[in-house]
């Protein structure tokens, strides 16, 4: 068996671990990363954010088409095929993997193919399909992401029963779908169907959508899946799925039985930790597969740090690529390390939505005396232009300091708009003002000016 020295070995080719990975070989270290899929880039890449989000953007586009009067002029409203779609948004994967491919090649991380297994404390087998091998590490990163969480009572080799990864397999178009919890991956993919023309009923757990959302926002992504047909029943827990060759029946708790073409499961998610070999080195995941960490991603092994989907929150790209590179700077003690935890949500419903900060319900609950400053993108020039007049932009801030305390954005583009509050409140002292906004020229038009209307809206409740 062949044998391999490293500095730093690092499970897993997704965001978190390319984040780790390129930080530790920039800093001097002999760096592997192992991953088990024939081609780098994660669930990230392959499964979640890339393809669902392209294929967000073809349903967009066609949905403008079908909706806009000027292109009538060219043919009638079309329909398009899920499968037709999806063959648009995968051409993206292709180019993130070879982007992400040259990365380590062009940084000499040596890239290995095949399932990493902990001998002890210092030592991985590599076990690929041919041959095995050992590398010998000092410190190691486990980043091996989640996979949608599957109960044992749903028959998930059905043909008609899919999870968030084998929907993308779908090789027809429902005519009706039944999605089965609605946190951001279920409202993403009812929004999706929905801009398809399929009827969707989206089944929530919970009591509302997205409930870690600013209230009004949330209000509002329900009031726009209505109005593109899907049906949203809240307070629902599921008794049964069964499939047969013409369609899926949910039998929920509550004694209702609703029939789809198609079953779509988007419940949860579990970490991959599961033959690692953790068990070697004394680490004992959560029910739901996560790995512990410290404030500086270091697990209960001393020289093994986790970070990404496998630790659980927040279980984005966007923040598994820091959490990564803030492990790996943890080791090379760097000065760019940090705790990741002011991370915005972004969420590709249609229309999308991203906050970051506090909610009026949060600020409410402390007692904070804070003042709300609105821009309704139907009032905005760049809105009327593009035609995308539903959204708007809120604004929370302290009425006697004006610090802004929250950005909260519903509409086109934004989680886009929402990285220019982000970078006022990252200010130091009065440098994060509502004065920034006020203060400013924005160009004319953009949807960026949503900043100066709503600090003079907010400025114009203080007394």
């Amino acid at each position: 068996m062949a044998e391999h020295h490293y500095d730093v070995v690092v499970i897993g080719a997704g965001p978190s671990g390319e984040g780790a990975a390129m930080n530790a070989t920039k800093h001097g270290k002999r760096v592997a990363i192992i991953e088990d899929k024939p081609t780098v880039g994660g669930n990230c890449t392959h499964w979640g954010t890339i393809p669902s989000k392209a294929l967000r953007h073809s349903v967009k586009q066609i949905i403008t088409f079908n909706t806009n009067q000027m292109f009538r002029d060219i043919g009638e409203p079309r329909w398009f095929s899920f499968p037709r779609v999806l063959q648009n948004a995968q051409k993206v994967i292709g180019k993130q993997v070879k982007l992400r491919t040259q990365f380590y090649s062009r940084n000499r991380v040596d890239l290995i193919n095949g399932r990493a297994f902990f001998v002890d404390q210092n030592r991985i087998e590599v076990r690929g399909s041919k041959s095995s091998e050992t590398l010998h590490f000092k410190q190691a990163i486990i980043a091996t992401g989640s996979r949608p969480y599957l109960p044992p009572d749903v028959d998930f080799r059905h043909h008609r029963i899919y999870n968030s990864d084998t929907i993308l397999n779908l090789s027809h178009t429902p005519r009706t779908l039944i999605i089965y919890g609605a946190g951001v991956i279920g409202s993403e993919y009812a929004s999706i169907f929905a801009g398809l023309g399929v009827k969707v009923d989206l089944i929530n757990p919970g009591s509302r959508l997205l409930s870690f959302l600013d209230d009004e926002i949330s209000d509002a992504l329900s009031y726009h899946l209505r109005n593109n047909g899907v049906l949203v029943r809240h307070n629902e827990q599921y008794e049964s799925v069964v499939g047969d060759d013409h369609g899926v029946v949910l039998s929920l708790q509550s004694g209702k039985k609703i029939r789809a073409d198609a079953f779509l499961w988007c419940n949860g998610r579990s970490g991959n930790t599961e033959k690692l070999g953790l068990e070697n080195i004394g680490l004992v995941p959560n029910g739901r597969g996560q790995l512990a960490v410290d404030e500086h991603y270091r697990t209960e092994v001393e020289n093994i740090y986790a970070a990404g989907d496998v630790i659980g929150w927040p279980s984005l790209a966007s923040a598994a690529y820091d959490q990564g590179r803030s492990a790996s700077s943890d080791i090379v003690d760097d000065e760019y390390f940090r705790f990741v935890s002011d991370v915005p949500t972004g969420i590709y419903t249609i229309p999308e939505i991203s906050s970051v900060g506090k909610t009026e319900r949060e600020l409410t609950e402390a007692k904070v005396p804070y003042e709300v400053g609105q821009a309704f993108f139907k009032d905005l020039a760049r809105a009327q232009i593009t035609g995308e007049a539903v959204g708007m932009l809120k604004i929370l801030f302290h009425r006697e300091t004006r610090e802004i305390l929250g950005i909260h954005c519903f509409g086109d583009q934004a989680a886009e708009i929402v990285h220019i509050g982000q970078a006022i409140m990252n200010q130091e002292g009065e440098a994060n003002s509502l004065n920034y906004f006020i203060n400013t020229t924005f160009n004319y038009p953009t949807m960026a000016e949503a900043y100066r209307v709503a600090a003079l809206n907010g400025l114009n409740r203080i007394f």
